[in-house]
């Protein structure tokens, strides 16, 4: 009689028992766990995961790298993570930018330092006073920056898209085609850092902080000038909507004033190229001396460098086929309900850099890099929440991005694909 009476007593605490150890064991399974971190956990562990992964690439490609004019055969990390312009930096903070510019034998501008804005090179070179190498300093500040980008991106896509898919869009962002750049010796990073930052505080209303922000984006990547033109239209929307939503006076007078600075320190650094050199066009014929090897040396005119690298790579007429095609494409993304739902602002922004790019940029194998201030964008792709959809796009966008490393970075002899 007293088993019976044990055996039924614990028949009857069995199930609360179970029950509590079930709870015991989920709560530490890695699932649970994941979702019970804070938002900004999950970006430093997305972010650290899509680091690794690409470092090993990196690595991977060192291994077999010839001798070039940067490295020895098979460099180590740091020394391959600041090839091609990443020297350029390196000659701002040690050498400075060229009071003569120099010519090249037929007496053209050649190449020279005063394409790459100070920010970047100014704090590396900093961290090297303390006793980092250049090559270290380097890829710690790119790194450090491309994570507060991600953290950055993050709360912006809050704005707009379900906690899931925000934190996919950084995912995306992190593992995107030219992702690397984060962790090499180039300014991208905190030009990625200064978009999203701007962006955020243009969406939350909160222009009066847009001042130091433009200020100090301007002087690290170009694109204060696209952002000017972002403000303009953020203003027009505004005014056009003023009864839906109030514009009062003094934000009316912000937001012009913003996009007024953001024009003049967007125009700053070629006048002080003028000012350094006695030469109004220093900046531009220095910028044009990057597309010589492809179409020879000529002048600044706006809205051709387009139509003239279609030519170059297809012949006419398709090279202006292509171009126009490029250009529809373009709109219809920006008209998709998908981009759509970023906002206004996240459009403008995307319409305002597009423009740039088709004013000023000619387009040749460093085109995704320069195209990527328009990450923003990725939050329109991470809308799908089935997960064949996700993981696939994870592993299309890590496999270009080793295709754009094996093109672009790595080096095979007098090769002519820079980032």
């Amino acid at each position: 009689m007293a088993d019976r009476r044990a055996l039924n007593a614990g028949a009857a605490s069995a199930p609360g028992g179970l029950r509590r150890e079930t709870l015991r064991v989920s709560r530490w399974s890695p699932r649970v766990r994941w979702r019970l971190l804070p938002w900004w956990a999950k970006v430093v562990l997305v972010y650290a995961a899509a680091r690794g992964v690409t470092t090993l690439f990196v690595l991977a490609l060192a291994e077999v790298q010839g001798p070039n004019a940067w490295t020895d055969a098979r460099p180590g990390y740091f020394e391959y993570a600041n090839l091609w312009d990443a020297r350029w930096y390196q000659v701002v903070w040690f050498v400075g930018y060229p009071a003569e510019l120099p010519l090249t034998e037929s007496g053209h501008v050649a190449e020279n330092a005063w394409a790459f804005l100070p920010v970047y090179p100014t704090i590396v070179g900093v961290l090297t006073s303390f006793g980092a190498s250049w090559d270290v300093a380097s890829v710690l500040v790119s790194s450090v920056a491309g994570l507060g980008a991600a953290l950055v991106l993050h709360r912006l896509m809050s704005r707009f898209l379900a906690p899931d898919r925000a934190l996919f869009a950084v995912v995306l962002f992190c593992v995107a085609p030219v992702a690397p750049i984060m962790q090499f010796g180039y300014a991208e990073s905190l030009g990625f850092l200064w978009i999203a930052l701007a962006l955020l505080l243009l969406v939350d209303r909160r222009y009066a902080l847009l001042f130091p922000v433009i200020a100090v984006w301007a002087f690290t990547r170009p694109g204060a000038l696209a952002f000017a033109l972002t403000l303009v239209l953020h203003w027009g929307w505004r005014w056009l909507h003023r009864r839906r939503e109030e514009f009062p006076v003094g934000e009316r007078v912000l937001v012009a004033s913003a996009a007024v600075f953001a024009g003049v320190v967007g125009f700053a650094w070629i006048g002080i190229a003028w000012a350094v050199t006695g030469d109004l066009h220093a900046y531009t014929d220095t910028e044009l001396a990057w597309r010589s090897a492809y179409i020879g040396y000529g002048e600044l005119v706006p809205f051709t460098a387009w139509f003239q690298s279609g030519g170059w790579w297809l012949g006419q007429p398709w090279g202006t086929i292509a171009v126009v095609a490029i250009i529809v494409s373009f709109a219809l993304v920006i008209a998709s309900p998908a981009v759509r739902r970023l906002g206004i602002d996240i459009r403008a922004w995307s319409v305002s850099y597009g423009l740039y790019l088709l004013a000023v940029f000619f387009p040749q194998s460093s085109t995704f890099r320069i195209m990527a201030p328009l990450f923003p964008l990725l939050g329109a792709l991470s809308l799908p929440r089935a997960r064949w959809y996700r993981w696939s796009m994870v592993i299309l966008f890590l496999a270009l991005q080793l295709g754009w490393l094996m093109i672009c970075w790595a080096i095979d002899g007098r090769d002519w694909t820079p980032p």
